[in-house]
């Protein structure tokens, strides 16, 4: 049953919209950007995207490609320090934008999935999934010092997950299957990591109950998920028990979360789950993730990303902004994090906002030519907002190039480039740095530079360009300057700004409907919006928390991740290259 109801979207407070858009207008306006980020006063906010910009290693078997996954971050002597799977090393950073890769040979676990790390007494200890458990210990992650300790952890699992608690005592977790539970016990780290006491059973699987919790891109194939990736966060006393579904290949691929009182429960399902989810957007998937805080006091959760298209664990890492409300329930921000967004220099509550930039996309399925193409990879995947589609040229010859036309001029701020390795045999470990220049054009004849990267020494396949000045343009041009050893090629080449045009108008109507014989699914709909590229549909368990959103480009939306037992409330609005329409104020209930 659905009621419409006149209750208000929660509001961002009248003077924080207005003096958060007026500083960043401010900054746009006049100019006060720089590479590293937006300046607001004296203060440099950093900026960033997902995927974030990291060396996404070439595995050692076939076929070729790239990963990293299943991350956790780590805060260590005031640095971050970030590991993940089959990474062959791990990276380190100041300010959770700018990322150092430290190889490492002396971890002999260091090719293993699903790492966790714990800070105890002055050192960080490593531990990852399979084989016969061993923990490795350092007092300076910074070089490639790491030692095995002895270790009489001796139960065999997948997918640990280090807790220490304020109390001093440490715990382990575990779990990936699609029928065993997650399981935990406590540890002692001065003894090897000795369990002490019985594991015990945590999480159960529930798909029947829970909808995201069921395999499939849209959560529609009827079988249990994969429950695994678990991980811990104490927050105000309440312990936060958070796991992945239904499977790493899947763009339903979320997190959820369980509470309790106690470190090993008992746990209670918490419903607002998945609290992290991102099925739609350029790239998707926000699951097997990471809670942490950062120097400010700020949460973030960082998670696993897919491609998944050579295999099912090419993936990427996503970082979202996360927040604990008001009732302390874990919410993390998802749907703006594949355009720009802002890393704050100050502690910020993001129950009241976002740290999205005001930045539309500008290249969505704009006019696109090529100096080649392949049959099955033609240039509208160049830009069709979605990474498991992409374009090839066919070679990768010094002077292949892609040029996309805005169709008129618009104020350009930012750009990402997402190359796709097109017929690489790279292998572990091999590397590749792209190297290759960015033009503009008003009349794509007359060409100024914009970016130049023919000297590029980094291998980042994904990396956001911030302009330090808006640029006024209707044509862009990447170009190819470095012969490569395979197809020159993109899964999307994206262009972020402002189209100088009108908004899309808001949406008068949405309805919907629950299945009667399975309550999981919720099907929605709404007019078309005039001028609209596509839609942003936000719901939650209360009409005051819309925290959960998808981006989808048709007027409906099919969602079968829903928990059967709970109500929820609904509300849409409609984007385009010049901004977002209004939220629609009178949301629809479903029961």
């Amino acid at each position: 049953m659905q009621k419409p109801i006149d209750e208000p979207i929660k509001q961002q407070t009248a003077t924080a919209i207005k003096n958060r858009f007026r500083k960043t207008f401010i900054a746009i306006l006049f100019g006060t950007s720089a590479l590293s980020g937006l300046v607001y006063g004296q203060q440099t906010t950093k900026i960033i995207a997902n995927p974030l910009a990291l060396e996404y290693r070439f595995m050692p078997e076939s076929p070729s490609r790239r990963e990293a996954a299943d991350p956790i971050i780590e805060l260590f002597n005031d640095k971050y320090y970030l590991f993940a799977s089959k990474s062959g090393g791990y990276w380190r950073s100041s300010d959770l934008k700018d990322w150092l890769y430290i190889p490492c040979k002396s971890i002999g676990g260091i090719e293993a999935y699903a790492p966790t790390v714990l800070n105890y007494n002055g050192a960080l200890y490593f531990l990852a999934s399979g084989g016969k458990p061993q923990v490795y210990k350092t007092t300076n992650p910074d070089q490639d010092q790491w030692e095995p300790i002895p270790t009489k952890f001796t139960i065999g699992m997948t997918d640990p997950a280090f807790f220490k608690d304020d109390t001093g005592k440490v715990y382990l977790y575990w779990g990936c299957s699609n029928v065993d539970p997650i399981m935990g016990v406590e540890v002692d780290p001065n003894d090897g990591f000795k369990p002490i006491g019985t594991p015990q059973v945590l999480i159960q699987h529930h798909e029947k109950q829970y909808g995201w919790e069921v395999q499939g891109e849209h959560n529609e194939l009827g079988t249990p998920g994969w429950n695994e990736g678990a991980t811990m966060i104490k927050h105000k006393g309440v312990y936060y028990l958070q796991y992945a579904s239904p499977g790493t290949q899947f763009r339903s691929y979320a997190d959820g979360v369980y509470t309790a009182n106690s470190p090993l429960g008992p746990f209670r399902y918490e419903a607002n789950s998945p609290f992290s989810y991102k099925p739609g957007g350029f790239i998707a998937g926000a699951g097997h993730g990471h809670t942490f805080q950062d120097k400010l006091g700020n949460y973030w959760h960082v998670a696993t990303m897919k491609i998944s298209v050579r295999d099912w664990f090419e993936r990427r890492i996503g970082l979202f902004p996360a927040f604990f409300d008001k009732e302390g329930q874990l919410y993390a921000q998802t749907v703006y994090t594949d355009l720009p967004f802002q890393i704050p220099n100050t502690k910020v509550d993001l129950e009241k906002r976002d740290l999205s930039l005001p930045y539309n996309l500008l290249s969505q399925n704009k006019p696109i030519q090529v100096s080649s193409e392949l049959d099955k990879f033609p240039k509208i995947y160049a830009n069709d907002e979605r990474i498991e589609s992409w374009w090839s040229a066919a070679s990768g010859a010094i002077g292949e190039y892609i040029q996309i036309d805005l169709e008129k001029n618009m104020s350009i701020r930012a750009l990402q480039v997402n190359f796709a390795d097109q017929d690489f045999q790279l292998k572990a470990p091999q590397s590749y740095c792209y190297q290759y220049v960015i033009e503009y054009s008003s009349d794509g004849k007359k060409w100024l530079p914009l970016i130049d990267q023919s000297k590029n020494t980094k291998d980042h396949p994904h990396e956001l360009f911030n302009l330090d000045r808006k640029v006024n343009a209707r044509y862009v041009r990447l170009t190819n300057k470095k012969e490569i050893p395979g197809k020159f090629s993109l899964y999307d080449f994206r262009i972020f700004g402002h189209g100088l045009g009108q908004k899309p108008q808001g949406i008068n109507t949405l309805t919907g409907k629950r299945n009667t014989k399975d309550r999981r699914q919720i099907t929605l709909h709404w007019p078309t919006s005039p001028n609209a590229k596509g839609y942003i549909l936000r719901w939650g368990i209360k009409s005051d928390k819309l925290y959960n959103a998808i981006v989808v480009y048709e007027n409906k939306y099919d969602g079968r991740s829903f928990n059967s037992g709970q109500d929820y409330y609904f509300s849409v609005e409609a984007f385009n290259e010049n901004g977002h329409s209004k939220q629609r104020k009178k949301l629809l209930h479903i029961e």
